[in-house]
């Protein structure tokens, strides 16, 4: 059978899309002398700001390292516990395991595959001092309900907004719910940096606390210490981490914000495409979304049942590599993993939605680098793995 693509020719998952002006950019960040955390970072952060319509931002290294440091601002640590969802990266759950305070999952929703608000409720304790929705795929949780029970519980909400820069819920830009929220540029990501992240909060103090934090503890960082107006001397004033974004990473960074609505549309149009030509097939596609979202369209989710398709998931993901199609499984639920299950006596029973989907989902490639040649390859194999 001739395989849809070569090895030589295969379509790699997530590839970003990295155009001149970004590359141009790096080069200058290194003839400058200059890569570490310094006024490109800066201007990464305004212009993230910008666009979320807020006062400021700190950018960090990673999506993992603005959690931990929003979770220890505000200060939920140890016999603290958070709710979150079980179907996610592993990094939620680690944040606030490194933060000393105790994950409890919610079940999600079995068509928006977002935590479910009913859920939350019945995990609430005396003990439970933040909510921590992860905007999955692309698609806002339900904040209005999230927000009113924070608001009757007086928790906290921490977004994880990772793979949502774009979305929205009725008209508000996700991010801006919460009293802090973090989001990726991880080389997946809808916007890249390589590895990168960013923090929003609610309070200047605490996003200033943040800053800090994530450079060491020191109240000045080194761009401040060693630029041209001379140097200025530091003080270790918190038991900081080493969580900086670099220059280098924002020079690609300043370049793919200035693109994020053409990005947008592009995998809009992707999606759209896939849920046209994969309509009649034996598999199940997204849930539509409402009139109260913007979907940031990160993760194009198919669910493949034997019951159904005739073929497993993984049966299915061995046809689409041996096809020269890279794919992604997001995610196996968290409580099916080893790890958590020893640690924290977890059951992926007790979480049927998340256990049943971590089951069977299956990541489609949705990147603006893909041409619609490479979109027509993924369906047609999509068919052939499926014998239809």
């Amino acid at each position: 059978m001739k395989h849809i693509r070569s090895k030589d020719n295969f379509l790699v998952f997530g590839a970003p899309l990295i155009e001149q002006d970004e590359i141009n950019e790096v080069i200058a960040c290194l003839k400058s002398g200059w890569i570490g955390t310094g006024r490109r970072v800066r201007d990464f952060e305004i212009a993230f700001s910008k666009y979320k319509n807020v006062e400021n931002a700190v950018a960090v290294n990673s999506c993992t390292a603005a959690l931990h440091l929003s979770l220890l601002v505000a200060n939920i640590g140890a016999g603290d516990e958070v709710i979150t969802t079980p179907l996610t990266f592993c990094a939620t759950i680690n944040a606030i395991l490194h933060a000393g305070a105790k994950p409890v999952l919610a079940d999600i929703d079995k068509k928006t595959m977002n935590i479910d608000p009913n859920e939350i409720e019945k995990k609430i304790t005396n003990k439970t001092k933040a909510i921590l929705p992860v905007h999955f795929a692309g698609r806002p949780c339900d904040m209005d309900a999230i927000s009113w029970i924070a608001q009757k519980h007086n928790l906290l909400i921490i977004e994880d907004c990772a793979h949502a820069i774009e979305a929205e819920y009725k008209n508000q830009k996700i991010g801006t719910f919460g009293n802090f929220s973090c989001f990726s540029f991880y080389a997946t990501k809808n916007i890249v940096t390589g590895e990168g992240g960013m923090v929003l909060a609610k309070s200047k103090e605490d996003l200033d606390r943040i800053k800090i934090y994530a450079l060491h503890g020191m109240s000045k960082d080194a761009w401040s210490r060693y630029g041209d107006k001379g140097y200025k001397h530091y003080k270790v004033i918190e038991c900081g981490y080493k969580y900086n974004m670099m220059d280098l990473q924002a020079a690609i960074g300043i370049h793919q914000i200035k693109k994020i609505n053409k990005y947008w549309n592009k995998r809009k149009h992707i999606w759209n495409r896939y849920n046209n030509e994969l309509k009649e097939l034996p598999i199940e596609l997204p849930y539509d979304t409402t009139k109260y979202e913007r979907h940031a369209y990160h993760l194009y989710t198919i669910l493949v049942k034997n019951e159904f398709a005739g073929i497993n998931r993984d049966e299915f993901i061995n046809h689409m590599t041996d096809n020269g199609i890279g794919i992604g499984v997001h995610y196996l639920s968290i409580p099916e993993h080893p790890y958590y299950q020893k640690k924290m006596g977890w059951k992926a029973s007790d979480y049927p939605n998340a256990l049943n989907i971590g089951r069977s989902t299956v990541s489609l490639p949705l990147s603006a680098k893909l041409t619609d040649d490479d979109v027509a390859d993924v369906v047609v194999a999509v068919k052939a793995a499926l014998n239809t």
